[in-house]
């Protein structure tokens, strides 16, 4: 597992040997000088048995975290609990945190490299510190039950005269794309919700025992410990991530009022004066807008497709960039379609990809359907899956294979879904269809605005979620008052209103599966579709030479190459200096906006003469 091993070195005698040296030296420098052993070799020494301690644990807590999110049941459920338990009872163990501690106090002395794992390890420590274990225990357990209660719930629509219905998660994001019908649209919307009225205990507890841990560990709050993994604070996290939001926000206006009419004459109503009614949206949480641009069918192409196409062709699209073919256990060990309805087997429905071991074992979980949004979907998981496949070599330690921020992840991700979205290359595999060849360019423009993690996706990300749990874990808001302040932020930063009164008994946000699971970390995704844009802008125009919204990345090695001297890096390095290398600056949402600039002079025509933007 490390160099070390076979070397007939007995690490932990070499361990305790070097912590008296160092030690000896605190209390006598002089004498003991030249007994301690390097201040780097007693930080690699006690990384070294960091790793091989906690390694096997976190493969353990992997694996009985994706056997409860791939089969809920209690069994799983309580296997999940009991894994993670062990898992932070290792890693936040008092003794890491005090020797992290001390050795952080003396990082001048130790290289770059060095320092970084130290600062994953003192984090990681911070989500379960020993100091604390009846709160680590009650934590784990309180996550265990929540992620069963999310993913085992079943939506249950009920109707007069009908008998009740159970649609999926994919049932009612199909009613909320295809629905002309407001009532029927109300109807599905609301059941959507049902879901956060029991996961609104679960939540709140969470909250404090969050807090709890990472108070004691000298963080203002979890959402703190959180954003912390950037090197930054919550108010310059909070900063950037309005900076990115006013950056969009002209764009975005436009896109809303044009949106607001375009539903309107859908649905054979007036235009609102302001907001959009929640329910008019194609999306449960208005994050994105698909299906608002016709006369153009993405679907058709994936029609008598068989299921396993979709993810084939997304590895087909990273084989042609260079990239190695996936192992074969990616395919016998990921659950990639939904599970069979006759089964009883109920599985978590939100997209995602693993690396189970930090090596070899990579996996997704998916519900693939044959349909674009899927086939965009699967190009941006297979995205974090060969992020995982590049950095898992000898030259990155195990503690810093991961991106070279979270928000590189998604950044990565998306970046490839974009480019999964680009008409050269959809006509390159023949999925474009004459109609959608021969539809303007501003049709796809202004569709990939309103879809997936651009334009309009950017305000939810960075604003509504961003600011809802900072100001959730900072307690900002009251236990009673969830859905107000929920709301408000969806108002504020989307343009966005209820269709009708959200009592306090309900909470609309615990219905998106990160509050619980995935918690104070969504501006990751915000990130991730600034850094989507810049790279793609470097791509399209450096490397390939092509318009950025009419390119083909399919099939070109030196893309390839340029996304392997990110990808290869982990976070060995500065996320800041890595950006800046890669693209020539930091971080910044003006690629986003140059990459619409066709689509915002049509826009101002089109809304020419309406009011734009809401009060």
């Amino acid at each position: 597992m490390t160099q070390a091993e076979g070397r007939g070195v007995d690490r932990r005698e070499f361990l305790r040997a070097g912590m008296a040296a160092a030690a000896a030296v605190a209390a006598s420098p002089g004498a003991a000088m030249a007994a301690r052993p390097p201040i780097q070799e007693v930080a690699e020494a006690i990384l070294e048995e960091y790793v091989r301690d906690v390694l096997p644990l976190m493969v353990a807590s992997n694996e009985a975290s994706w056997a409860a999110s791939t089969d809920v049941s209690e069994a799983h459920s309580a296997a999940q609990a009991e894994a993670m338990q062990r898992l932070y009872e290792k890693a936040g163990a008092r003794r890491v945190i005090e020797e992290t501690a001390r050795l952080l106090g003396q990082k001048d002395q130790l290289d770059d490299l060095t320092v970084r794992q130290l600062e994953k390890v003192r984090l990681a420590a911070a989500e379960s510190p020993g100091t604390l274990p009846d709160v680590v225990k009650a934590r784990t357990e309180a996550e265990a039950k929540q992620s069963a209660a999310q993913d085992g719930f079943a939506y249950t629509l009920r109707r007069d005269g009908k008998p009740d219905e159970h649609p999926t998660a994919n049932d009612i994001d199909r009613v909320l794309v295809n629905s002309k019908d407001l009532g029927e649209r109300l109807a599905y919307w609301e059941v959507s919700k049902s879901i956060g009225a029991p996961l609104r205990p679960g939540i709140l507890k969470l909250r404090d025992l969050r807090n709890q841990l990472a108070r004691a560990m000298g963080f203002d709050d979890f959402f703190a410990l959180q954003v912390a993994d950037y090197g930054m604070t919550t108010a310059e996290m909070v900063a950037l991530c309005d900076r990115l939001a006013a950056e969009v926000r002209p764009l975005y206006e436009q896109l809303h009022t044009w949106a607001k009419h375009a539903l309107a004459k859908r649905y054979g109503v007036d235009a609102p004066a302001g907001k959009i009614p929640a329910h008019w949206l194609p999306n449960r949480w208005g994050q994105n807008w698909p299906s608002l641009v016709e006369g153009v069918d993405m679907d058709a192409p994936f029609k008598g497709k068989p299921k396993e196409y979709i993810a084939e062709q997304a590895e087909r699209f990273y084989a042609s960039l260079g990239f190695p073919k996936l192992p074969q256990s990616f395919w016998r060990k990921s659950d990639l379609y939904p599970a069979d309805p006759k089964s009883g087997r109920k599985k978590n429905s939100h997209a995602s990809a693993w690396h189970i071991d930090l090596r070899e074992d990579v996996r997704s979980l998916m519900s693939i359907e044959p349909d674009n949004r899927w086939f965009t979907t699967a190009h941006h998981e297979l995205g974090h899956i060969y992020y995982y496949i590049s950095y898992s070599r000898p030259e990155v330690p195990y503690l810093l294979r991961a991106g070279a921020n979270r928000a590189f992840h998604e950044g990565i991700g998306d970046l490839i879904g974009l480019a999964a979205g680009q008409r050269p290359y959809l006509k390159s595999v023949g999925l474009l269809t004459p109609e959608a060849e021969k539809a303007p360019a501003i049709t796809f423009l202004l569709d990939t605005a309103l879809d997936g993690s651009s334009a309009v996706f950017l305000p939810f990300a960075a604003g509504t979620m961003t600011h809802f749990e900072r100001d959730f874990y900072a307690g900002k808001i009251g236990d009673e008052k969830l859905n107000e302040g929920w709301w408000r932020h969806v108002g504020h930063f989307q343009g966005i209103a209820p269709p009708g009164d959200r009592p306090e008994a309900l909470c609309d946000a615990a219905t998106k599966t990160h509050i619980n699971d995935d918690p104070a970390q969504y501006y990751d995704y915000a990130i991730g579709t600034v850094i989507k844009f810049q790279l793609h802008d470097h791509i399209a125009r450096e490397i390939l030479r092509q318009d950025p919204r009419e390119c083909n990345y399919f099939g070109d090695e030196k893309v390839g190459d340029f996304l392997r001297g990110i990808l290869r890096l982990g976070a060995t390095r500065d996320w800041n200096a890595v950006l800046r290398e890669a693209t020539g600056e930091g971080l910044t949402a003006r690629p986003l906006v140059a990459y619409f600039e066709p689509l915002m002079e049509w826009l101002r025509k089109e809304n020419a003469g309406r009011e734009v933007g809401w009060s």
